[in-house]
């Protein structure tokens, strides 16, 4: 006779009723529609309510680093390709950027990284085996400037929450923004979430391995200011950062 416990149920699926994202129509140029054909079916996983085999879709065991919202992907790239021995995540919703990321995938020829192209929350419930990520990175999200649209802003309790889950021990969040007000509900929403610690006082330095994005560069210029957050979770098991 088996007396072995039953698998734990999976978890009940909630996908919040006020979106952080707006789908926009956008053109997929002649180079990103072939890296979608020709890349697409190595490095696009497909979404689906069971949890991801990590080993088994890297073919190896590494440190794990989700991006959340990575845009057209050339900081995305960037970081891949100057860290090899960390396998990484991308999740996007817009299809411009995910054909823009396979094509860079191809021109690196890059080895360590996944598309997901799906709403980041269902992902993090579903696909990201708890306590499972070395890090995760939130840069540059939709500010949703007017104050009605505040409730569509990512970085909110729950959400975090959710994040924090699927943090092995020791590992980071690292959110950036370029909207103070932002800014600050981020350092308040990080700063009073279970399980997380701010790495500084306040609002961290930039990291020298996160790249410039070609808006944040042009914003900086202008005086625009940038705000980087790092905050670890609560328990080290030594270094995961890229």
């Amino acid at each position: 006779m088996d007396d072995t416990n039953p698998p734990p149920p999976p978890p009940t699926p909630h996908r919040a009723a006020i979106r952080s994202f707006v789908l926009r129509a956008g053109r997929i140029g002649p180079g990103q529609q072939r890296a979608l054909k020709a890349l697409g079916p190595r490095f696009l996983l497909p979404f689906a309510p069971q949890p991801l085999d990590l080993d088994a879709t890297f073919g190896r065991s590494a440190p794990r680093v989700l991006e959340i919202g990575f845009g057209m992907g050339d900081a995305t790239a960037q970081v891949a390709a100057a860290t090899p021995g960390t396998d990484f995540i991308g999740i996007e919703v817009h299809a411009p950027g995910v054909g823009a990321l396979l094509k860079r995938i191809g021109e690196l020829g890059l080895t360590n990284l996944r598309i997901v192209q799906h709403d980041a929350v269902p992902v993090l419930e579903w696909m990201i085996p708890p306590h499972s990520l070395a890090g995760v990175h939130l840069w540059f999200p939709d500010p949703w400037h007017k104050k009605k649209h505040h409730k569509r802003r990512l970085v909110q309790p729950a959400f975090v929450a959710l994040v924090v889950s699927r943090l092995a021990p020791g590992g980071y969040l690292h959110c950036a923004t370029d909207w103070q007000p932002y800014a600050e509900q981020m350092l308040d929403v990080l700063s009073g979430a279970p399980g997380l610690a701010n790495t500084a006082a306040g609002y961290a330095p930039r990291p020298a391995w996160r790249p410039l994005t070609k808006f944040e560069s042009r914003g900086l210029k202008l005086g625009h200011g940038v705000w980087d957050l790092v905050f670890s979770a609560s328990t080290p098991a030594g270094p995961c950062r890229p």
